[in-house]
């Protein structure tokens, strides 16, 4: 009586291996696309989400509210580090006296370039922006990115996506 063997020989085992590698190499770009795509939706919907807390925040208490990146309690320029929502009552742009940090927004990924035209945004007790038009851009990985996002805050205060499909983060 022959007795069979059950396992795997060491061909088989390396043509297995040879055909996972294979898939893998191909996948993984894919995938380092697709986490770049879904992290520049999410991280340019709770920007959005943010400052219409912002705006929402100014209309409800009736008072002055500013949103921007803070270094050493004043507005910076970068977009890229936390991006606070404060109450603004003393000096514009600068957290001191009765101002209130209302929302804390961020870290957020090294790699990623967000880009805006102005050092804050700032909203009257009456939900108006003060300033002009702006646009806030996100770009994941690099400044001139396929799957960037940008929001368009208009002087009414109301901030919607861009629906442009060229957006350049370098500027």
């Amino acid at each position: 009586m022959i007795k069979k063997k059950h396992g795997f020989t060491l061909i088989e085992l390396m043509v297995t291996l040879a055909v996972s590698a294979t898939l893998i190499a191909i996948a993984v770009p894919s995938f380092t696309a697709l986490y770049a795509y879904i992290r520049a939706d999410t991280n340019i919907r709770k920007i959005q989400q943010s400052i219409q807390l912002a705006r929402n925040h100014a209309i409800t208490y009736g008072i002055r509210v500013t949103v921007c990146p803070i270094e050493h309690q004043r507005c910076s320029a970068n977009w890229h580090e936390n991006i606070s929502i404060f109450t603004d009552t003393g000096q514009s742009n600068i957290i001191d006296g009765n101002d209130r940090l209302v929302y804390l927004l961020g870290p957020f990924n090294p790699r990623d370039t967000i880009v805006f035209n102005r050092v804050s945004i700032k909203f009257q007790p009456d939900g108006l922006a003060a300033g002009s038009n702006g646009t806030l851009k996100y770009c994941p990985d690099s400044t001139r990115s396929s799957y960037a996002k940008a929001i368009v805050i208009n002087r009414s205060g109301r901030a919607r996506f861009s629906s442009r499909n060229d957006i350049d983060c370098s500027q």
